[in-house]
């Protein structure tokens, strides 16, 4: 394959978090590599969720790249030139009765049993140190220390930046039209030209079902809107990032006194037109919830809300490792919790492209686990 600039070892489709981090890494391996993008670095839920960065709460699978991709978020700088506004005071998940309790104590006894120690129990009196404006019936909780949160926008920003300094190329407004491997070589038209490698990547977020049945693979992708809303400046009140055992919630407090209220409450997707659409009585809902945790929340005043587009899979795992396609990898499907992972994930992908292997688990995130529609 003759060099130029629409010839590459490798094609990454996506331009999302992890088709950076896919880059990133595969430059950082010495593959020329290019991005390509249907509309620009960072357009949809990679740079606009929620931030948070846990082991708390995880699929059991997805616990050991949890794991490690914590680690490299504590030393983020060292891969992106920028601290992404990490920080990591901490995850707790709150029980309201003993029911909740008894819940997440099994949870933690799981975890335990599959070989890792970082979920702790708490008591009342624990809970009430680490979040003292927490209402008077909840009884006690969970706690993730180390675990936080970071700036989504700053940290795809980050990985763009850094990427381009690695000599990676990214096309963007390039949505893939078509796919073909001939002689060794993948053949990616888009809407801004075709260009050329042996190794291909798709990181196509809630579209990477599209791309995988391009490749031959059956991938049920659903695209989803998860709702997000920040509140006005308040006193400070909460440090670690906080979930509910039996409620939809998660919420955060930055610096500047703003809350960030999520908790799996969806919108409407139209991706196909790159459109979300809110649902108020969602968004209702997620702050009753906050209020009902936090009583201090009731005179809190919602400034923005918003919902990016982003791909779910049925049994709310990823989707990360080879193609069926020769020469083809898969790393979608993230299902609202894929930011923390971002940092490992695309060193997974580098390492099987180069080494054939990753020295991390994999096996339950392959994209044959879901057989094609009968007929």
């Amino acid at each position: 394959m003759t060099a130029s600039a629409h010839t590459a070892d490798a094609i990454v489709i996506g331009g999302g978090l992890h088709g950076c981090s896919v880059a990133l890494h595969l430059a950082k391996a010495g593959l020329r590599t290019i991005v390509v993008e249907k509309d620009h670095v960072g357009r949809h839920a990679s740079g606009v969720n929620a931030g948070g960065v846990r082991r708390l709460g995880r699929a059991l699978p997805e616990i050991p790249l949890a794991v490690a991709a914590l680690e490299r978020w504590h030393n983020i700088r060292d891969l992106v030139d920028d601290d992404c506004e990490f920080v990591g005071p901490g995850q707790v998940k709150i029980a309201e009765d003993e029911a909740g309790l008894v819940a997440l104590r099994e949870r933690r006894q799981a975890v335990v049993d599959y070989g890792f120690d970082h979920e702790e129990i708490i008591d009342q009196a624990e809970l009430r140190e680490l979040l003292p404006a927490v209402a008077p019936h909840c009884v006690g909780g969970m706690v993730v220390r180390g675990d936080g949160h970071a700036h989504p926008f700053r940290t795809v920003q980050a990985y763009k930046r850094k990427i381009l300094s690695l000599g990676v190329r990214i096309i963007e407004n390039a949505p893939v039209a078509a796919l073909q491997r001939q002689q060794g070589t993948w053949r990616v038209q888009t809407g801004q030209g075709g260009v050329e490698a042996p190794v291909l990547v798709n990181c196509a977020g809630a579209w990477g079902g599209h791309i995988a049945a391009m490749l031959g693979d059956h991938a049920p992708v659903e695209a989803q809107a998860l709702m997000l809303m920040i509140t006005d400046r308040l006193q400070p009140f909460c440090k670690p990032v906080v979930g509910v055992q039996g409620r939809s919630l998660s919420l955060k407090q930055f610096d500047n006194g703003t809350a960030l209220i999520g908790g799996a409450f969806r919108g409407k997707a139209e991706p196909d037109r790159n459109l979300t659409h809110l649902d108020p009585m969602g968004l209702a809902a997620n702050a009753l919830n906050a209020q009902a945790v936090f009583p201090n929340m009731r005179s809190a005043r919602v400034v923005r809300c918003w919902a990016g587009i982003e791909g779910r899979m049925p049994d709310d795992i990823p989707v990360i490792g080879r193609s069926a396609a020769k020469d083809a990898y898969h790393a979608f499907g993230f299902s609202a919790h894929g930011f923390a992972l971002s940092p490992i994930v695309g060193q997974i992908i580098a390492d099987l492209v180069t080494k054939g292997e990753s020295d991390l688990p994999i096996e339950a995130f392959d994209v044959g686990r879901f057989a094609p529609p009968a007929g």
